[in-house]
């Protein structure tokens, strides 16, 4: 039997092409969450924050559907107050000194074939997986 978790990572996978795709196509834009949301408070005209707030606004409601259907959000944290906000801090920085996250770098800019974002991408999950391992092995 397949896990319910596997199912529904696989079907947020293919949506999460599926929308890249899609905005590629229409308007030659890469999905990347942090360009976009960080774009809202650029110098854009209005044409260009409206895209960017339907699709945030899409992504969010789209998370919380499947909340819904799936009888409720569980949140399972993995770390609390202090050591939850360094963590956002660090993803933030490193969001912005990456130009970019796991959507544009992951997603978008390796089917594209990037070479910074085939760079991003190795980093990213090196780093990744080297903190699972001391945090689950070493410090625990």
């Amino acid at each position: 039997m397949i896990e319910p978790d596997i199912i529904g990572g696989l079907c947020g996978g293919v949506l999460i092409g599926l929308a890249s795709v899609l905005l590629l196509a229409s308007s030659g834009r890469i999905a990347g969450i942090s360009g976009i949301l960080g774009g809202l408070y650029g110098k854009w005209n209005d044409s260009e924050r409206i895209w960017r707030m339907l699709f945030l606004t899409g992504l969010i409601c789209g998370a919380g559907i499947i909340s819904i259907a799936n009888g409720g959000l569980v949140i399972r944290l993995q770390a609390e107050g202090t050591m939850l906000i360094l963590a956002g801090i660090l993803v933030g920085f490193g969001t912005r000194m990456g130009s970019g996250c796991t959507s544009g770098h992951g997603v978008c800019g390796l089917a594209i074939r990037s070479k910074r974002s085939v760079f991003a991408t190795v980093t990213f999950i090196t780093v990744a997986a080297v903190t699972v391992f001391i945090i689950r092995h070493m410090i625990q």
